[in-house]
């Protein structure tokens, strides 16, 4: 009952939305839906580490600790996005249609669709079944398409239209993996069979290796391409810089998320079949080929949100080597690394938004002296920038320095070194223009002031928790990084 209550909550919300004809309402019953998820989310995490697993709609959903974990991911930065949107959509609707008519059109659409993407992001972690679970993220991309084009702009249709060919076309690959693993649990389970994960696990070890290996090749370049893992980025610093703010933050702190779970829930399913050898070599060569990307296109970026969207690139390639390098340490360290890159980056998507709604511009040598301008949001932005580059004392520095001593230990000097060298680079190029906009002299016509309350407390809100991680990991959480690592084979 409890995850049928927490994956509707958002849908039934969406459906409110049709019917409401006031800007505050729409931005109430989001708020408290998102909160209500949230807290919802907190409430089936704690029962998963009690019991272990649960299910819901028969056994049509599932969670258990890798679930747990990205459901209050999802969870925290989709209540985050919801108050920080009534601040940031209030503010940037004034520019496109004034508080009334056109512009009362456009906040109903785009809280209607801010929680159908909410809702099919859920379901993503909490499907039973492999085959829910592709429909699901291909549900992802139909969800956040209209959000990404939100602004109309050619330049807006140009990324939507990019993002729904790349994406669709890596989630065509999925399905071909999809198909494979559903033909190799036939001939284990007889048939017709539902690709059930609860019902995989125990036979997993028994599923044909040849057929499996081929599968997760489909399934890591197709999920990939939604994970955001090179070379099939290409979609994801169109869309991340011309969505609105708060969606971006959702794209990237869990969009990628949910496509890299689908990953995962492969990656545990055909290692007892297949050894981890070959899964952690794919792995690796994309997590590799994804900082390289990353680190080259980052040093020639003049937008802050598409500087910002190569930095995802790097984080997703960052969590594939911790996939790969192993163990207790390396998996758990990649886990922490999804946590904190979604606190991270939205973080920092919020401060950039509001910085170019006060600036009027996206482009970074045009935006100096927010510091003076706007204290509170410089002084996040360039805090959540040194959280993102992994510097002490965030959370980012623990993952990373988790998953670099996994791959020491587990022999993989060479490639720990240039995971260390790439990642050194980024965190110079991606600090240097945050310095630039953050301490610059700002130009006199600039206003000074905080744009929005409301929006502060999302990021306030969302720094405490990154600090908070940096220091100390709570012991709730450290355990659910430790039950979800053993889910996908780390030795306690």
């Amino acid at each position: 009952m409890l995850l049928t209550v927490l994956v509707l909550v958002p849908l039934i919300t969406a459906c409110l939305c049709l019917f409401l004809n006031r800007r505050a309402w729409l931005e109430l019953l989001t708020v408290t839906a998102a909160a209500a998820t949230l807290a919802l989310a907190m409430r089936a995490a704690a029962r998963v580490m009690a019991v272990g697993r649960l299910s819901g709609l028969g056994s049509g959903l599932y969670a258990d600790a890798l679930s747990a974990l990205s459901l209050l991911i999802i969870a925290f930065v989709g209540t985050t996005a919801a108050l920080y949107s009534v601040g940031y959509m209030r503010e940037n609707m004034k520019e496109l249609g004034g508080e009334y008519g056109a512009g009362l059109r456009e906040v109903r659409r785009y809280y209607l669709l801010f929680n159908l993407f909410l809702f099919v992001m859920l379901v993503v972690p909490l499907s039973n079944n492999l085959g829910v679970l592709w429909i699901a993220i291909e549900g992802t991309t139909l969800a956040s398409l209209f959000l990404v084009s939100f602004y109309r702009t050619p330049e807006a249709l140009e990324a939507a239209w990019k993002y729904v060919i790349v994406g669709s076309v890596g989630i065509a690959l999925a399905l071909f993996g999809t198909i494979l693993a559903y033909y190799s649990a036939v001939q284990v389970l007889g048939s017709p069979y539902d690709l059930s994960w609860s019902a995989l696990v125990p036979v997993a070890a028994r599923l044909d290796p040849h057929v499996m290996r081929l599968a997760f090749i489909f399934i890591v370049v197709g999920f990939g391409t939604k994970a955001g893992l090179a070379p099939m980025h290409t979609w994801l610093p169109d869309a991340h810089s011309e969505a609105p703010s708060p969606i971006s933050a959702l794209l990237s702190g869990v969009l990628l998320n949910t496509a890299m779970y689908g990953i995962l829930r492969y990656y545990a399913l055909v290692t007892p079949s297949l050894g981890r050898s070959y899964p952690n070599a794919l792995l690796l060569g994309f997590g590799l080929l994804s900082l390289l990307v990353a680190a080259l296109f980052i040093l020639r970026q003049y937008d802050i949100k598409r500087l910002l969207a190569y930095s995802s690139v790097e984080h997703m390639g960052i969590v594939a080597v911790g996939i790969a390098f192993g163990g207790a340490l390396g998996l758990s360290g990649a886990l922490l690394q999804m946590v904190g890159h979604a606190l991270a980056k939205s973080l920092m998507f919020f401060a950039s938004g509001l910085v170019g709604l006060r600036y009027g511009t996206k482009e970074i040598d045009r935006v100096a002296g927010v510091l003076r301008t706007m204290p509170a949001t410089g002084s996040l932005l360039i805090l959540g920038a040194l959280a993102l580059t992994g510097s002490p004392p965030f959370g980012i520095f623990i993952s990373e320095f988790s998953i670099l001593t996994a791959g020491f230990r587990a022999g993989q000097t060479l490639a720990a070194v240039v995971v260390l060298i790439l990642i050194a680079i980024i965190f110079i190029r991606l600090l240097d223009p945050i310095n630039r906009m953050v301490f610059g002299m700002a130009a006199a016509e600039i206003p000074c002031g905080e744009i929005s309350r409301t929006a502060l407390v999302a990021m306030v809100a969302t720094f405490i928790l990154i600090i908070g991680l940096g220091l100390v990991i709570p012991a709730p959480l450290g355990e659910l990084l430790r039950q979800g690592a053993a889910v996908l084979g780390g030795v306690s």
